[in-house]
């Protein structure tokens, strides 16, 4: 009997070829399927969202294919009360929060591999495009990007401590989304041909205004957009439906055009300005997990990245009393947003991340 492992299946290619790599290499695994949440308490019908009843369905036809065991696990309230939550709390701060990193950190390397370790499962295992190494000189576990780098997941992951690491298999690491594709049509999985799921699970339409209304019961504020010097522009349509660097929708005819440059959550007021004034060298950020070094203690070169599509950029972190990071690139960012990730990199070794500030 080889070693046991719980795998994360969604009902998608990835999960399942992993599930299938995972067999071949001598594994002892076991498929778990996570209900989030009850699609109809949120006004979801159940095959719009990544956690449908088809998809639950689908991982249970490739289960059976394996002959591996599955399980269903009922984790929505962890999920309402960690990732709804924030998601929610940190829109009517006015943030931006990052449901999907949040979401790895409670749920599936929190509360998944806690269920996993206490059913004597030695390993967990998810379908992320990402790699996990260990440095024989430090002793210390890395994160190392996928290698394609199209589908590489890393950003989404660097909230992970050293045990979660040491504990975590990453089957696609080293494959491309094109030959998982492949492996799944020749061994004839039933979602070889699946399309990828890209929205936020919960508000699959993209409607994420209408979830927040529908879940907390109540209507964003309204109140008022100004300009740099605080003269009133008009009024604005609900805290919660802007961002930085937003300029559609924001119903204003106005030349040159304007962005949303930031929020007052006390007043309810958007300030915005030209697009010159999104751009930044600097910021700071807290919540800080270190990865490939237990912290930073004098000037660090690296790359970082504020966006998961966002190519990284050149910069020197430097550590913070208290635990922050301030990080400054080598050239301006552009509409660096509060409650979004940073992250760094040390060329493929995810250095580690945060949550910006300002």
């Amino acid at each position: 009997m080889g070693q046991s492992v719980f795998l994360g299946m969604s009902g998608g290619v990835d999960s399942s070829v992993s599930a299938l790599l995972l067999q071949q290499a001598g594994y002892d695994v076991s498929g778990v399927n996570l209900r989030l949440f009850h699609n109809e308490d949120l006004g979801e019908c159940r095959e719009k969202t990544c956690c449908s009843l088809a998809d639950a369905e689908d991982a249970r036809a490739v289960t059976a294919r394996l002959g591996i065991p599955f399980y269903v696990f009922d984790f929505s309230q962890v999920f309402r009360s960690t990732v709804i939550a924030d998601f929610i709390s940190e829109y009517e701060a006015g943030r931006t929060p990052n449901p999907c990193a949040e979401c790895n950190r409670s749920v599936k390397f929190g509360a998944l591999l806690e269920r996993a370790l206490a059913l004597h499962g030695e390993f967990l295992a998810t379908g992320h495009y990402a790699r996990v190494e260990r440095d024989e000189t430090t002793g210390r576990w890395l994160l190392k990007r996928g290698m394609d780098r199209s589908k590489d997941q890393s950003y989404f992951l660097y909230m992970l401590t050293q045990d979660q690491l040491s504990r975590t298999l990453f089957p696609l690491g080293a494959l491309h989304k094109t030959e998982v594709r492949e492996i799944a049509e020749q061994n004839g999985l039933v979602n070889a041909k699946k399309r990828d799921s890209q929205d936020i699970c919960f508000a699959p339409d993209g409607d994420y205004v209408s979830f927040i209304q529908r879940t907390t019961g109540h209507s964003s504020p309204t109140g008022d957009f100004v300009d740099q010097e605080g003269k009133l522009l008009g009024q604005h349509k609900g805290f919660v439906r802007y961002t930085r660097g937003q300029h559609k929708g924001l119903g204003l005819s106005i030349e040159p055009p304007l962005y949303v440059l930031d929020k007052d959550p006390a007043t309810g007021t958007i300030r915005l300005g030209p697009d010159s004034a999104l751009w930044t060298r600097m910021l700071t950020a807290e919540n800080m997990n270190w990865i490939s070094v237990p912290a930073i203690t004098k000037p660090l070169r690296v790359t970082a990245k504020t966006r998961y599509s966002q190519q990284e950029s050149a910069a020197t972190a430097e550590a913070l009393e208290g635990g922050g990071l301030r990080l400054t690139f080598d050239v301006p960012q552009r509409a660096v947003t509060p409650g979004q990730a940073v992250v760094l990199y040390d060329g493929e070794t995810v250095v580690g991340g945060g949550t910006i500030v300002q």
